[in-house]
This record gives C-alpha cells, sequence and structure tokens, in this order.
C-alpha cells in the first residue's frame, strides 16, 4: 500500500503562535525593532480563491502597546497597530528577520522621539559610545 502524496500548499507554512507570536523582530542590520504582538491575516473569512481552495496567509506583522489588554482583557483599537507588511520579512527562525532598517519604520518612532527630544538635550546625549 502506497501512501498518497504529500500536498503542502505553495508558500511558506507557519504555526503563526510556535513561529511568529511574540519573536523579537530585527532589521537588516540585526537591530531590535519591536516584537510581534498580533498578525493581520487576510482570506480567513472564507472566501475561495480562484482555483477553489481556501488559503488564509499573513499580510502584516502588528506591534504596539498590548500590555494594558493583556492584563484587563479586551483589544487595542486598529490605529494603535503598528504594521510591518510581510513583504519586508526576509527570514523566519528564532527571531524574525526583516530586509529593511528599522529606523524606516513607524514601528520605531517612540524611540526616536525620546532620542531626540529627551536623551538628545541631556548633556552628552548626543554621544554615540561606539
Amino acid at each position: 500500500m502506497s501512501l498518497p502524496p504529500d500536498e503542502h500548499p505553495p508558500g511558506l507554512v507557519l504555526d503563526a503562535r510556535l513561529h511568529l507570536l511574540d519573536r523579537q523582530v530585527l532589521d537588516v542590520d540585526g537591530v531590535p525593532v519591536c516584537t510581534v504582538d498580533d498578525l493581520e491575516v487576510h482570506g480567513v473569512d472564507g472566501s475561495d480563491l480562484p482555483d477553489g481552495t481556501q488559503t488564509a496567509f499573513v499580510t502584516s506583522l502588528l506591534s504596539g502597546a498590548v500590555l494594558a489588554t493583556r492584563v484587563f482583557g479586551g483589544r487595542p483599537p486598529s490605529s494603535r497597530w503598528h504594521r510591518i507588511r510581510w513583504t519586508h520579512v526576509a527570514d523566519v527562525g528564532t527571531t524574525v528577520a526583516l530586509g529593511v532598517r528599522g529606523d524606516t519604520l513607524d514601528v520605531t518612532w517612540t524611540e526616536r522621539w525620546v532620542r531626540d527630544r529627551v536623551i538628545g538635550r541631556l548633556p552628552g546625549g548626543r554621544h554615540d559610545p561606539g
């Protein structure tokens, strides 16, 4: 008796909880950018693709201030999420590696703001230790 051929859908198959959620995101230079708090997924509404199959795929990694909602419940509004398009993802392993620099993404605006408006105004705050 032979086994039926193993039919894998095209593309990379990931378990979202195992491979993506709560993973550290690194930019192309290996600098930490954020962690993955949630995913934006399309195709889970049951709509059929042209060939009649149903497939869900990740369109964006979401990151944001979710501590309060994890403690008290609920879900932050959509406007509070920072999105990193899936097309920017270069590799998924122990971390999620991006193919772009982190300072070009909106997710790092708070760090840039604190660096420029607070740390940069302190004596020696603009000194690069490297």
